[in-house]
């Protein structure tokens, strides 16, 4: 065949082939049997490949839960087990799914969450009323610590806040100011929003802490040591045996381990409780050269002093603190004193067992004409001790606390340095997100001894450094933009409960415990003279009073306080109870005949002593009637 001839028949067939015009039906026929073809395919080798159980799971109650089928070693508590309520009720996800991915779709690593408990732990059929509880706590809202910071600043003219953390997460960081920006980078980890495991990198006390309900009611089995909790930054690795992961339990015996994961900042009453105080970062006293290895997460060196007898006899937490007061009870409370519930009195008063709010301690009972609290971790059986007959009832005494007498030491940080640098960045605990404004936080020194005492309404009571904050703005160029400082006293509950209460000289011969400093009172020029020891700091606004002095000797408050109801002791108080130092070195019983008819009149008939009781008089003590009360302490 010519080459021409076989041109002309490929050019034929070409034309043949262009008149072909195919339907658009036939073209969808044939997507259709492709997209059928290549379904079938793939559903072919998905089941080829797919591993499907030989089996379908259900629990005990009958509900179909497939997550069982991979999830076999997980151990969790009778009420949780997965036999019983499966995995899909807590943790989401699709329980009729046997593939992973698809099983895994919805599913939330930490029901506890608040975020999402309405649809974990608050459903119906578990603990339907308890999340708005929870929500509405303290613990929750920070609404204390919003408003009280928010005051101390200067941005609010009041301490009540409408503001919680909750909504500060909404609103992303649009929401802020210098007292927000400090809280959101300082503070934004103690509070239950915080998500678990959220800051990769910082050690696991940091990343622990928060998770809703699972803040409180998650335990890792082997680690409920309080030395796993309170492990140092360098301790990062998990403990042995923990190479592989470990499902967390859940339990409703919450121990203090859990407790002070949050609360050993601020007041630190949780490390107080177990007898651990956070000392100067000196590491001493030294081991081999180095600083000791007593450390708490945040490079913190620590002390060991003596802790609380209550928690000496192996008391947690929850022993005294109710569910109401820990969780909420649906209200949303402005400071921690309006969710507080116990006191002292409510187990060692005349009526044992009843609460400030008229609630009944289910864990506390009277067999045989005694008072029995049983531990709701392990159960032990503790006695009660009643009041002690002449002493805690002594009349002169009827406006001290319990605490302020049998508060032997409590954890006192003077000087809060905080300084705040434009220039650099920052983590934003709520956002996660750095952010400009990095702040430095320091302190002029920490303390434990005397405790200082103050007045709360009508009733003495412990008070300590609040917050004497020092603060300076740096802009982006390195130059102070703003400066300001504030200090205010507080009052406190240390948690450092001692079987034997304070010496009477303790108190009524110490400078420091009646709030004004360490340092020493001499009579000059017919009067009385305080000298203090800490004569405080000078900075960018000008030189501050000094930090351990809350009031001068005629009664002037040098610190704000922390409430409005709360004060220092006024100038013939300070004297009526200075004036009873003079007599506590020889009289220190209560029982001493001394104090059974003592009035400001009252002169000692010992030698050479009537000048000074003479000089107390003629201050004017007996024309004051509130130091005629406090006189006979």
């Amino acid at each position: 065949m010519s080459r021409t001839s076989r041109g002309n028949g490929s050019l034929t067939v070409f034309k043949a082939l262009r008149n072909i015009r195919p339907t658009i039906a036939g073209t969808l026929k044939i997507l259709v049997y492709a997209g059928l073809a290549a379904g079938a395919a793939w559903l072919v080798a998905s089941e080829t490949l797919l591993e499907r159980p030989d089996r379908l799971f259900t629990t005990s109650s009958g509900r179909v839960d497939m997550c069982l089928a991979c999830h076999k070693d997980e151990k969790l508590d009778p009420a949780h087990d997965a036999a019983v309520i499966g995995c899909a009720s807590c943790h989401l996800g699709n329980p009729l799914a046997v593939a992973k991915s698809e099983a895994h779709q919805g599913m939330v690593l930490n029901p506890g969450d608040l975020r999402h408990v309405e649809k974990t732990c608050s459903v119906e059929g578990c603990h339907p009323t308890d999340a708005h509880k929870v929500k509405n706590s303290l613990m929750a809202t920070n609404r204390g610590i919003l408003g009280t910071l928010l005051y101390y600043w200067g941005e609010s003219e009041s301490q009540d806040t409408e503001l919680t953390v909750e909504e500060l997460l909404r609103g992303g960081g649009e929401k802020n100011s210098l007292a927000l920006d400090y809280f959101r980078k300082l503070c934004g980890t103690c509070h239950l929003w915080k998500q678990k495991n959220d800051l990769p990198g910082l050690p696991q006390f940091f990343r622990e802490k928060g998770g809703g309900c699972s803040a409180c009611h998650y335990h890792l089995p082997g680690r409920t040591e309080m030395a796993a909790v309170l492990a140092a930054d360098r301790d990062r690795s998990p403990p042995a045996g923990e190479d592989k992961k470990v499902h967390p339990l859940i339990t409703k015996g919450v121990t203090s381990a859990n407790c002070i994961r949050c609360h050993n900042r601020s007041g630190r009453i949780g490390l107080s409780y177990a007898g651990i105080f956070e000392s100067e970062g000196y590491g001493t006293p030294y081991e081999d050269g180095e600083p000791n290895r007593r450390q708490l997460p945040g490079a913190r060196f620590y002390l060991e002093l003596a802790d609380d007898v209550h928690h000496r006899k192996g008391m947690e937490c929850i022993d005294c603190h109710t569910r109401g007061e820990v969780m909420g009870d649906g209200t949303s409370y402005a400071h921690y004193e309006e969710q507080l519930e116990i006191s002292c009195e409510v187990c060692h008063g005349r009526e044992p067992g009843v609460t400030r709010k008229n609630n009944r301690l289910n864990n506390l009972v009277e067999e045989g004409g005694r008072v029995i609290l049983e531990g709701k971790v392990d159960g032990k059986e503790h006695p009660v001790k009643p009041l002690k007959q002449g002493t805690c009832d002594f009349s002169a005494h009827k406006r001290v606390t319990c605490e302020a007498c049998h508060s032997t030491w409590v954890a006192q940080c003077y000087g809060c340095h905080a300084k705040r640098d434009a220039s650099r960045n920052h983590l934003d605990k709520l956002s996660l997100e750095e952010t400009p404004g990095l702040w430095e936080e320091g302190r002029s020194y920490i303390r434990y001894e005397r405790p200082m005492l103050g007045v709360w309404r009508e009733e003495i009571v412990v008070v300590t450094p609040g917050c004497q904050d020092i603060v300076t703005v740096v802009d982006e160029k390195g130059e102070i933009d703003r400066s300001f400082d504030r200090f205010t006293m507080a009052a406190i509950n240390p948690h450092t409960t001692q079987a034997r209460g304070r010496e009477c000289a303790d108190c009524h011969a110490s400078t420091k415990t009646v709030g004004l400093g360490e340092g020493t009172i001499a009579q000059r020029d017919g009067r009385l003279v305080f000298t203090g020891i800490d004569r405080g700091v000078t900075t960018s606004v000008g030189p501050t009073v000094p930090f351990d002095a809350y009031v001068t000797l005629e009664g002037e408050p040098l610190q704000h306080s922390s409430r409005p109801e709360l004060r220092p002791f006024n100038g013939p108080e300070l004297k009526a109870i200075l004036r009873v130092g003079l007599c506590v070195r020889c009289h220190s019983r209560y029982e001493d005949p001394a104090w059974r008819d003592y009035s400001a009149a009252t002169a000692c008939p010992r030698p050479g002593a009537e000048s000074d009781g003479n000089f107390f008089r003629k201050e004017g003590v007996e024309s004051s009637e509130s130091s005629q009360e406090i006189s006979k302490d």
